[in-house]
């Protein structure tokens, strides 16, 4: 969709995200990408979403598992928070049927992007508290979308980043380390797009993106790890 959205739309969208906005413009500009309009575009909401997101699931972790100590929260913190998940919770979501891209991002398979869909949860999480300035009704909604994945998550010393887990796997393995790429970088600080590269011995380069360079190699290990999976599959 490149255009605005239709009421019908928004209350399709509304009832998926359980969230019904009073300002309508917040929801378009969290749906909106950058590459519509460097100045009207969700980053700003990102930027608020991501802070929000990480204090949400911070909270949860801290009184649901009372006596883990502060590495292993971290730990599954930054599994509930990493691009990944939330790309699972936007196709939960179905976000990508109403996120507004350009045609050449559309053409290019935007609206199925991994770091695109993530980015869009975080903003739609900035725009929901920017509307009804409820944290209280934030978390609810937020803890919500996080039910299936909450479930499942276990304080273990293996929930580790990918680029931790690549790491101990090439050293078990005796394999040279992997090698970062930063391949292109869009728009200013702090609101910024990266792509990075990562090659890993006789593997294909994986491409990862992100909001920030650490992200884009996260999601650039985990494509290495999924190849080696296959591998030893």
């Amino acid at each position: 969709m490149i255009k605005g959205q239709s009421k019908l739309s928004n209350m399709r969208l509304a009832q998926q995200i359980g969230y019904q906005f009073q300002q309508a413009e917040l929801l378009q500009l969290a749906l909106t990408h950058r590459s519509v309009s460097h100045k009207y575009n969700y980053e700003r909401l990102e930027f608020l979403g991501d802070s929000l997101l990480g204090m949400i699931v911070a909270n949860y972790l801290y009184h649901a598992y009372p006596h883990e100590n502060e590495g292993r929260l971290t730990r599954m913190r930054a599994t509930l928070v990493r691009q990944e998940t939330l790309g699972k919770i936007a196709n939960d979501l179905k976000l990508s049927q109403y996120m507004i891209l350009s045609m050449g991002e559309l053409k290019s398979g935007g609206h199925h992007r991994e770091s695109i869909l993530a980015d869009t949860v975080e903003a739609i999480i900035g725009a929901i508290y920017l509307d009804c300035n409820d944290l209280e009704k934030l978390k609810t909604i937020v803890l919500n979308w996080y039910q299936p994945y909450l479930s499942h998550i276990e304080p273990t010393d293996q929930l580790k980043d990918p680029k931790s887990r690549l790491q101990e796997f090439l050293q078990a393995h005796k394999k040279p380390l992997p090698i970062y790429e930063v391949t292109d970088i869009q728009g200013d600080a702090p609101n910024q797009h990266f792509k990075v590269v990562c090659k890993v011995d006789a593997l294909p380069v994986a491409l990862g993106e992100g909001s920030s360079r650490r992200f884009a190699e996260q999601a650039a290990a985990a494509e290495i790890l999924k190849l080696l999976e296959q591998k030893t599959a």
